[in-house]
């Protein structure tokens, strides 16, 4: 085995995508940003898409920036692929495009989902342990297959949006277990497909395959010819299930977690699901790891309010000296008397959230801000509130105390969302300088290779050489 050994992880965002270079030797990983760019969905005749004709060419010239940045005579050993959660492609036999790639948040499911709620459709959760909310791939396949019905004999398989990339990069078609575990459709008891779920929307079982777990590897890149010493690895495709498995936990399970970015991933590693009607009520989500355990976890709303509260500014932050200057000055703000409850259906997709939380805040009788300062601070003890609330329910359910909170994302470096997190939990919150999706999609490759035995291991090697701040309640 070389070393040192390069990897390479296409590490996707709702927002942005980049992928990172990574270099392993002497028992320690090295990260180089090879490629970023910004990512968004399209609003076209009222629906919204993704782009993944650009999302893919952007993959290519990323990881020729990343072989470009090799020294002399390194070559690439393999390639992983992680996103965001539910949003896929419907292929053909041949792998092309038959239907177009919605954006989960497209309201084109709302209707099924206010059939769902109106009917309950408990079984549903007893069956996935996945609960029913209007992103989940189960509804944005429902609605297709009921507009367009001739969708079943066009289409032969349903890949998640790294499946798809995984199959454009190596020819291999599968479907990897985290991402298939955020659709709805996968048996909570198994890594099976739960026919209750695909016979409840008529989904053909057809369009999968039984899922695999990270570290398959599926053969060469094969579309990139100067890539082709590099291996295509099956990662975690959910990025949440790759920042968990980054996370240096402790072996004890003690420990909660958040990926802090658009979304706030509250959960914890299991080694069961989380069900019944408390959980159910709690909208606990039961997805996977990797290697096929669980992570419970409730989707809280989080740092998406602030990136489109901003939008109505013109003092946005640029660069990272503007950051710290607004968190600052939000830190320096009184504490609000009323927060917002960042789980109000307003905030989903509002045409201005900023107006969505002015009128939020006066059905409260509370004034709205004025400064973006003031929204931040609003927002940051929002959120804090909302990873509050999911870690007290965490522990009614199992009867479990929490010693701490480790968190990585975008939000980890937002000092004010650490500190306002710490005190609405009442723990301490430990906030990792980490690259938390990229580094658990490089894990696994690295373990697929066999330059580290297993994720424990690379854990504690992680936790041996990692910056991190740690904030007490205050």
């Amino acid at each position: 085995m070389p070393s040192p050994l390069f990897t390479a992880a296409v590490d996707l965002g709702a927002t942005s995508g980049r992928v990172i270079l990574g270099q392993w030797a002497d028992n320690k990983l090295t990260l180089t940003e090879a490629h970023r760019f910004p990512n968004a969905y399209r609003e076209l005749g009222g629906h919204a898409y993704w782009e993944v004709g650009t999302l893919w060419h952007e993959i290519q010239t990323g990881l020729r920036k990343a072989q470009g940045l090799l020294p002399a005579g390194a070559k690439l050993s393999s390639v992983g692929v992680d996103t965001w959660g539910c949003d896929h492609v419907l292929v053909n036999d041949a792998g092309r495009l038959v239907f177009p790639a919605h954006a989960y948040r497209d309201n084109r499911t709302q209707a099924g989902l206010a059939a769902l709620a109106e009917r309950g459709e408990a079984h549903l959760y007893t069956a996935t342990g996945i609960p029913n909310v209007f992103y989940n791939t189960s509804l944005q396949l429902g609605e297709a297959l009921a507009r367009f019905p001739a969708l079943k004999d066009i289409a032969t398989r349903c890949l998640f949006l790294p499946d798809y990339f995984n199959f454009l990069l190596s020819g291999k078609m599968e479907n990897e277990l985290t991402i298939a575990s955020t659709s709805q459709l996968l048996d909570v008891q198994g890594q099976e497909w739960s026919r209750t779920a695909l016979d409840h929307f008529k989904i053909p079982p057809a369009w999968f395959t039984p899922p695999v777990l990270a570290g398959k590897k599926l053969g060469p890149v094969t579309s990139i010819p100067e890539l082709d010493s590099a291996q295509v690895v099956v990662v975690p495709g959910h990025d949440t299930a790759c920042a968990y498995d980054a996370m240096p936990a402790s072996p004890d399970g003690g420990d909660l977690f958040i990926s802090s970015g658009t979304w706030s991933l509250v959960g914890f590693e299991n080694a069961k699901p989380l069900l019944g009607p408390e959980a159910m009520a709690a909208r606990v989500a039961n997805e996977r790891t990797g290697l096929g355990g669980y992570r419970p976890l409730v989707n809280v709303v989080g740092l998406f309010l602030l990136e489109q509260t901003m939008a109505d500014f013109k003092e946005r932050p640029e660069t990272a000296a503007d950051w710290d200057s607004l968190i600052s000055a939000a830190a320096a703000q009184p504490p609000p008397e009323i927060l917002i409850d960042a789980a109000d259906p307003a905030f989903t997709a509002p045409k201005s959230m900023r107006a969505a939380i002015d009128a939020h805040l006066k059905q409260r009788k509370a004034t709205p801000p004025k400064t973006l300062a003031e929204y931040t601070r609003v927002i940051c003890d929002s959120i804090g509130r909302g990873h509050a609330a999911a870690a007290a329910n965490f522990e009614k359910m199992t009867g479990n105390k929490f010693r701490r909170i480790l968190m990585v994302g975008g939000g980890s470096k937002n000092k004010l969302l650490c500190q306002a997190t710490a005190n609405a939990c009442g723990i301490p919150v430990v906030s990792f300088n980490l690259e938390g999706t990229a580094v658990g999609n490089l894990t696994s490759q690295l373990v697929a290779l066999g330059a580290v035995k297993n994720l424990a291991t690379f854990r504690q090697l992680l936790a041996a050489d990692l910056q991190q701040t740690s904030y007490s309640p205050a």
